[in-house]
């Protein structure tokens, strides 16, 4: 059984699932695609979700708490990536982006060895079932503009205002 559970946060209530290999769900309880993600999840992982306490689950909160009250800038929890060799290869890209700043899709496309794979890789950034943790809300559009977010463009920005605000970065190339 994959364990789900349901946290509130300052962006909203999200759903968490774990294996016993690692976290595999981490994501806004209403996004429109959370059933489809979790159903990609449960067919991968040949097993379906079930409510119910995992082991994993009180570090993730700890950790995610820590975050929001912008003391912690970097993850340390097992992950259990559950999608094709793609979207794993895009989704630890995202985990290079550093707290505080932000790539636009080409530049995340180029970064992952093909330029020419934005579209490809714009998809699979949707299909990331590990929000925040798995920083897809760091990839912006070319000209600075924030664009295609699952959790809604309004928590994207608020992820980056909060980041912005503990990371004491300035300057250019950073957040728009």
């Amino acid at each position: 059984m994959i364990s789900l559970k349901q946290i509130d946060t300052p962006v909203g209530k999200m759903r968490i699932g774990a294996t016993d290999e690692g976290i595999c769900i981490f994501d806004f309880q209403y996004r429109r695609s959370i059933d489809s993600i979790m159903k990609r999840i449960e067919t991968i992982a040949g097993d379906s979700f079930g409510e119910g306490e995992h082991p994993h689950f009180e570090k993730l909160e700890l950790q995610i708490g820590e975050y929001f009250a912008g003391t912690r800038k970097e993850f340390d929890l097992p992950l259990h990536l559950l999608g094709t060799p793609f979207q794993k290869s895009v989704w630890l890209g995202l985990l290079q982006i550093p707290y505080g700043e932000t790539r636009s899709y080409k530049q995340q496309s180029i970064f992952l060895g093909n330029e020419k794979a934005i579209r490809a890789m714009a998809g699979a950034n949707g299909e990331n079932g590990i929000a925040i943790i798995i920083p897809c809300h760091r990839v912006i559009g070319e000209n600075g503009s924030l664009t295609g977010y699952g959790g809604g463009l309004q928590r994207k920005k608020w992820l980056l205002d909060h980041e912005r605000k503990f990371s004491g970065k300035t300057g250019q190339g950073e957040l728009f």
